[in-house]
C-alpha cells in the first residue's frame, strides 16, 4: 500500500477547536465591547466642555460659599435647574472685576441683551424626564448627581446619569437622603454612629413618604 502524504502538519488539527471557540465567543466579545464603548460611563462621564467664560465653581461655590440656588434659582420649584441669565452674573460683576478680559464676554452680553452661549454639561436625552424640584425638596443633595461641584475649577459630568444608575437610587434611596435644608451643603457628612445615620435617613424617608417609582412612565413620559 502506498503512503499517505499530509499537506498540513499534525499540530494543525488543534486549529479546528480553536477556530470553533473563537467563532462562538467573538460575537459576545464584540457585543460587550460595543455596549461598554457606547455606555454613558465611557461617552459621558468626564465630559468637560469649554465654556465662553472660564467660570470657576471651585471659586464661587467653594471658596466664596455661594449657594447653588443663587444661580440655579428654579431648582426648588421647577423640573429644570435653570442656567443663570447674564443679569445674575452682573449683579456682582458690574462692581467686581468689571474690567477683566475674562469678564468681557459677560459685559458684551449684558450690553447687547444677547444671551451667553453656555454649553450644557449635564444634558439628559429628550426622552428622559427628571424633576429637580421633586428631588431637592425631599432631601436629595446636588452632590448625589453632580458630585463635588464646589471643588471643580471646570465643571464636568461626574456620574453616568444612565437609566440603570437612576434605578439604583430609586431602589435604595436612603443613603442619598438628608434634611432638605442641607441639599446645597455639598461637603456635609453625617456625624454619628452608623446606626444613628441609618435612623436619620430613615426619618426623612418616612417623613416625606419616599417610595420612588420604578415604572417606565415615571421618567419616559
Amino acid at each position: 500500500m502506498g503512503r499517505y502524504h499530509f499537506v498540513f502538519p499534525r499540530w494543525a488539527n488543534l486549529l479546528l477547536p480553536a477556530a470553533l471557540i473563537f467563532g462562538a465567543s467573538a460575537p459576545l466579545y464584540v457585543a460587550l465591547v460595543i455596549a461598554y464603548g457606547f455606555s454613558p460611563l465611557t461617552t459621558d462621564v468626564g465630559y468637560m466642555p469649554e465654556q465662553p467664560v472660564p467660570f470657576s465653581h471651585a471659586l464661587h461655590a467653594g471658596e466664596l460659599g455661594m449657594d447653588c440656588r443663587y444661580c440655579h434659582n428654579t431648582v426648588e420649584r421647577a423640573a429644570k435647574a435653570a442656567i443663570p441669565p447674564t443679569q445674575t452674573c452682573m449683579n456682582c460683576h458690574t462692581q467686581i472685576h468689571k474690567d477683566s478680559e475674562l469678564v468681557a464676554p459677560l459685559m458684551q452680553s449684558y450690553q447687547t441683551g444677547l444671551p451667553m452661549p453656555w454649553k450644557r454639561v449635564h444634558d439628559l436625552p429628550d426622552y428622559a424626564f427628571f424633576d429637580h424640584s421633586a428631588h431637592v425638596n425631599r432631601g436629595v443633595s446636588c452632590v448625589s448627581c453632580h458630585g463635588r461641584i464646589d471643588r471643580m475649577e471646570v465643571v464636568y459630568q461626574a456620574e453616568a446619569l444612565s437609566m440603570g444608575w437612576c434605578l439604583e437610587c430609586h431602589r435604595a434611596p436612603d443613603e442619598h437622603l438628608r434634611d432638605p435644608d442641607l441639599v446645597t451643603e455639598l461637603g456635609w457628612t453625617f456625624e454619628g454612629t452608623p446606626e444613628e445615620e441609618e435612623a436619620y435617613r430613615a426619618y426623612w424617608k418616612e417623613l416625606h413618604r419616599i417610595n420612588p417609582s420604578q415604572d417606565c412612565s415615571t421618567c419616559h413620559r
